[in-house]
């Protein structure tokens, strides 16, 4: 069985999920901005993980990216153009994260399977998985460390 999780008002599906028997995958697939997260898609990954975590006949979920990236972050270029709409939570305990699920917890294992690579909030991503595959060309990071 195979689903995918549409955004609203785009063509494009920026999480994609799958089923297959108990797993369930999830991909971010936005390959042109190396699996950058925008506002959309970091809704729809946290929409995605909390169907997973609902879903008893689910044992382990697979997060990756598609394109060669794992996730190159949050979207600098969608927070360049509207700065105002990014709303920083003082108590990071509360509500979905700026890159969607990272603060859930769950009650079922996580996997990233990391290639290309994975830095500032993709590497928040991967942290957010149990277990970790990595290629071995997988690059993790903190590039902007001015900030």
């Amino acid at each position: 069985m195979s689903s995918a999780a549409q955004p609203p008002s785009s063509g494009q599906t920026n999480v994609i999920t799958e089923i297959r028997g108990t797993v369930m995958t999830i991909g971010i697939n936005r390959p042109e901005a190396r699996n950058a997260v925008n506002q959309e898609t970091a809704q729809l990954l946290w929409q995605a993980f909390k169907s997973f975590e609902e879903n008893s006949s689910l044992t382990v979920a697979v997060l990756h990216g598609l394109g060669g990236n794992f996730c190159a972050g949050y979207d600098l270029k969608e927070l360049a153009r509207n700065p105002a709409s990014v709303k920083f939570e003082q108590d990071v305990t509360k509500g979905p994260g700026l890159m969607g699920p990272s603060r859930m917890r769950f009650s079922k294992p996580v996997i990233a399977a990391v290639s290309g690579y994975a830095v500032a909030g993709g590497l928040e991503l991967s942290l957010l998985a149990d277990l970790r595959v990595v290629e071995e060309s997988a690059v993790f990071g903190v590039f902007c460390r001015r900030f």
